[in-house]
C-alpha cells in the first residue's frame, strides 16, 4: 500500500527529520504538539498540526488514545513514532494497526521480545550469539540472585530487565555490596518500568560500545549499514557518536556486523533496528541489547553510506522490497555526531532552562544541525534537554574532528547554557583523537575535561576586546533604537 499521509507521533528534531524525507517522497505530514510546544518548528511546518492540549507527557505525547484519535481525524495512512516516547511501545504499535493504520516500525512481537533484556537473551542463546556471562533466569529471589552473582565472579552488573537509560542499574565490585545493590536496582526499576525483574552480568571493565544499524523488509532481506562507536557517554547516555569506529580491524568490524544481521534474520525482524554490543579490551564482543526503532545517532550512518534510513523505513512499511543489496552499502569517510544539551557539565550535567535568543548555524560543507528549536523559543523542564545534533562528515577522521570543533563554535545557543564547550574538550582530548575511547572515558578523564583557567594572555586579549567594543559608538537603526556594537553583536553565521 502506498503511504500518502503520515502522522509523526513525536516532537522536536526527530519530527522534522521524518517530515523532511516524507516531503521529498511526496507524502503529506501531520504533526502533534503539546500546548507548550506550539511555537516550535515541528508544530509550524507540517501540512497539518493538532494540539494535544496541556498537561504531563502522559496527557500529551504518551497519550495513546488521543494520538489514535488525531490520526483517525486526519485520515492518515501511517504513524511514524520517531525515537523515545512510544517508539518501542508494543501496546501502541498494536493499537495503531488495530485502527487500520500502518505502524512504521517493527511488529509488536519484536518490540516485546527485544524490549525484555532477559527474554531477548534467552531467545538469542538459541542462535549461538556471543553473550556476556551472566544470569538471566526467572528466579528473582534476592538470595538466589546473590548466589548467581557469586558464581559469575566480581565485578558484576545488575540491570533492570525492562530498563534503559541507566535506570535500575548497579555495578557491584564485592560481595558485601550485593544485597543493597539488588534492592536498589529492583526498587528503581519498579518505579521507572513497573517491573522489578533484574538480570546479572559479568561487568566488563572499560568496554567499548559498538552498535550496528540494521534494516529489514518483509521479503526476507536483512541488511546492515555498518557500525557506530558510541562509547562517549555521561550517566549511561551517549553524547558523541561516530562511524566508522576507530581502531577496529576490518575482520572484527565485519564479524560484528554479520552477527547483528544474524540476529535480525533469526527473529524475522521488520524495519529499522540497532543491535548494540559490548567490545572488551581483549577484542571479544558480546550482545548487549537491540533497539527496535530509529536511533538518535542514525545521521552519522546516513553521512558515510549516503542512504536515507527514514525513506527505507517508509518503503518497508509500504510492503516494498528494499531497493539495494548488502554489496551496495559502503562506508565513505568519517562522520561524527555531537549531542548539544541544555545542561551544565560543570555542575554534574544539571539541565538548564531559558529562552534561546539566537541559534547559530554551521557554515562548512557536509555539516548538518538537526534542531527542533527556533530563535526566541523557550527551553523548559518537561522534556529531554537535548537541543540539537551537530553532524559532521569529513574524508578522514582527523578532518571530521577539526570540522566538528569549528562547527561547535558556530552553533551557539545564546541565552541557554549548553555543553558545547565540554564537547570541544572531549574532541580535543589526546585519547579521543587517537581513538582510545571506552564507556568510562568521561569519569576516567574527569579532571582533564574540566574548563581550563584563562591564561594571562587570554585575560589580556579579553580585556583588550572589551575595551575596544566599549569604545565603539552606538548606531541608530531606523526604529530609533540605540545599538552597541560588540564582538557578540557582530558575530556572523546566525539565522535571521
Amino acid at each position: 500500500m502506498k503511504i500518502k499521509k503520515i502522522l509523526v507521533a513525536n516532537r522536536g528534531e526527530i519530527a522534522l527529520r521524518v517530515l523532511k524525507t516524507a516531503k521529498e517522497m511526496g507524502i503529506k505530514v501531520v504533526t502533534v504538539f503539546a500546548e507548550d510546544d506550539k511555537n516550535l518548528p515541528h508544530a509550524l511546518f507540517a501540512d497539518e498540526s493538532y494540539s494535544l492540549g496541556f498537561g504531563t507527557l502522559q496527557d500529551t505525547y504518551l497519550n495513546k488514545k488521543k494520538l489514535i484519535e488525531v490520526a483517525t481525524k486526519a485520515k492518515v495512512d501511517a504513524i511514524h513514532p520517531g525515537y523515545g516516547f512510544l517508539s518501542e511501545n508494543a501496546e501502541f504499535s498494536s493499537m495503531v494497526e488495530n485502527a487500520g493504520i500502518i505502524f512504521i516500525g517493527p511488529t509488536a512481537e519484536s518490540i516485546i521480545l527485544m524490549g525484555d533484556k532477559i527474554g531477548s537473551k534467552k531467545a538469542l542463546e538459541k542462535l549461538t550469539i556471543p553473550m556476556i556471562p551472566g544470569y538471566h533466569g526467572d528466579n528473582q529471589d534476592p538470595d538466589h540472585l546473590i548466589k548467581e552473582a557469586k558464581k559469575i565472579g566480581f565485578p558484576v552488573l545488575i540491570k533492570a530487565s525492562a530498563g534503559g537509560g541507566g535506570k535500575g542499574m548497579r555495578i557491584v565490585h564485592e560481595e558485601g555490596e550485593l544485597s543493597e545493590a539488588i534492592s536498589g536496582a529492583k526498587s528503581e526499576a519498579l518505579k521507572a518500568f513497573s517491573n522489578d525483574n533484574v538480570l546479572i552480568e559479568k561487568y566488563v571493565v572499560n568496554p567499548r560500545h559498538i552498535e550496528v544499524q540494521l534494516m529489514s523488509d518483509t521479503h526476507g532481506n536483512h541488511l546492515h549499514f555498518f557500525e557506530r562507536e558510541c562509547s562517549i557517554q555521561r550517566r549511561y547516555q551517549k553524547i558523541v557518536e561516530e562511524t566508522p569506529a576507530p581502531n577496529l580491524t576490518e575482520d572484527l568490524r565485519l564479524k560484528i556486523c554479520e552477527t547483528a544481521v544474524q540476529i535480525s534474520s533469526g527473529i524475522n525482524y521488520r524495519g529499522a533496528g540497532t543491535v548494540e554490543f559490548i567490545l572488551a579490551p581483549d577484542g571479544k564482543f558480546y550482545f548487549l541489547e537491540m533497539n527496535t526503532r530509529l536511533q538518535v545517532e542514525h545521521p552519522v550512518t546516513e553521512m558515510v553510506t549516503g542512504h536515507d534510513l527514514v525513506k527505507y523505513q517508509i518503503l518497508v512499511a509500504e510492503g516494498e522490497k528494499l531497493p539495494l543489496r548488502q554489496s551496495d552499502i559502503k562506508q565513505n569517510g568519517q562522520a561524527i555526531e555531537c549531542r548539544i544539551y541544555a545542561e551544565d557539565p560543570d555542575l554534574n550535567f544539571m539541565p538548564t532552562i531559558g529562552k534561546i535568543d539566537r541559534i547559530g548555524i554551521p557554515t562548512l560543507r557536509d555539516v548538518r544541525l538537526d534542531c527542533g528549536f527556533l530563535d526566541g523559543t523557550e527551553v523548559g523542564v518537561n522534556y529531554d534537554p537535548m537541543l540539537a545534533k551537530l553532524v559532521v562528515w569529513g574524508p578522514t577522521r582527523e578532518i571530521a574532528i577539526s570540522k566538528s570543533l569549528h562547527s561547535l563554535d558556530e552553533v551557539l545557543f545564546l541565552g541557554v547554557k549548553t555543553n558545547r564547550d565540554y564537547l570541544k574538550r572531549i574532541l580535543s582530548h589526546d585519547k579521543f583523537i587517537k581513538g582510545f575511547t571506552h564507556t568510562h572515558f568521561i569519569p576516567d578523564h574527569k579532571e582533564e575535561l574540566l574548563p581550563r583557567a584563562l591564561s594571562d594572555e587570554d585575560m589580556a586579549n579579553f580585556v583588550a576586546a572589551l575595551g575596544f567594543s566599549e569604545g565603539r559608538k552606538t548606531q541608530k537603526f531606523s526604529s530609533g533604537e540605540a545599538f552597541l556594537k560588540t564582538p557578540w553583536t557582530e558575530l556572523s553565521g546566525f539565522r535571521n
